[in-house]
């Protein structure tokens, strides 16, 4: 029996860092592009080309979700044009 509670302790011990890290993740958010019909995951990806795409236009950064909906319906235009290949992102 002794050996059993060892072995289950241990078991537990090992997988709470994965089952704690795991439930602290909020699911990214989703973006629905109008004119393309799709939608877009919000990622750090997607962040480093929204940077780029307010750099090139000459605008100060603001969080994404706060922009008129137009301008967000802008960026996803130019995003569909600029790949993150093109836009030299690394997807790992």
């Amino acid at each position: 029996m002794s050996r059993f509670l060892n072995a289950a302790l241990l078991s537990i011990t090992l997988l709470a860092p994965f089952t704690l890290s795991a439930a602290d993740r909020k699911p990214a958010p989703t973006y629905h592009d109008a004119q393309h019909n799709d939608d877009h995951q919000w990622n750090t990806h997607e962040d480093r080309a929204y940077r780029m795409w307010a750099k090139e236009n000459h605008r100060k950064y603001q969080t994404f979700s706060k922009l008129r909906e137009n301008d967000q319906q802008s960026y996803w235009g130019w995003r569909h044009e600029h790949s993150d290949a093109l836009l030299k992102i690394n997807i790992r």
